[in-house]
């Protein structure tokens, strides 16, 4: 059985706005966690969290990105395990955001969860993906942003 993750969340904003808390290290840490992040197709980063033993993580998540393409759509390699070069969540996250009339639909899908071994692992993942998408909402909301270019 084939699991993945898939949530879509509606921003009263412009995609490029959108896109900065996708793509700026310092605005990822703010609504998911401590990076190195840059925005260039093969740079390898890393997500630092805290350890999670009794789940098989280190508190590394290990990430290289896949595919830009500027305002529409974001992915990387999303994997994860215990410590000492295991891993045991070898998945993807794709971002795709679509500009409507009124703002942006941001869709995630992070998927390659075919050889699940921790079910309670992906459902904290599915949460904390949902909660993260609304995060960014309200710090979006809630900062103020120069006007979309014309």
């Amino acid at each position: 059985m084939s699991r993945h993750i898939r949530h879509q969340l509606f921003f009263a904003h412009p995609p490029q706005t959108v896109w900065q808390y996708l793509t700026d290290s310092s605005l990822m840490e703010q609504w998911l966690m401590k990076n190195d992040f840059r925005l260039k197709i093969g740079h390898s980063f890393q997500f630092r969290a805290r350890s999670m033993p009794e789940l098989d993580f280190d508190g590394i998540v290990h990430c290289e990105v896949l595919e830009i393409i500027p305002y529409e759509k974001l992915s990387y390699s999303w994997k994860l395990g215990p410590g000492s070069g295991k891993i045991t969540i070898d998945s993807v996250v794709t971002w795709e955001l679509k500009e409507k009339e009124n703002g942006t639909e941001l869709s995630l899908l992070h998927t390659g969860f075919d050889h699940l071994e921790s079910l309670v692992l992906y459902n904290l993942m599915d949460q904390g993906w949902l909660k993260n998408m609304h995060t960014i909402a309200e710090l979006i909301k809630t900062t103020k942003h120069a006007p979309n270019p014309s």
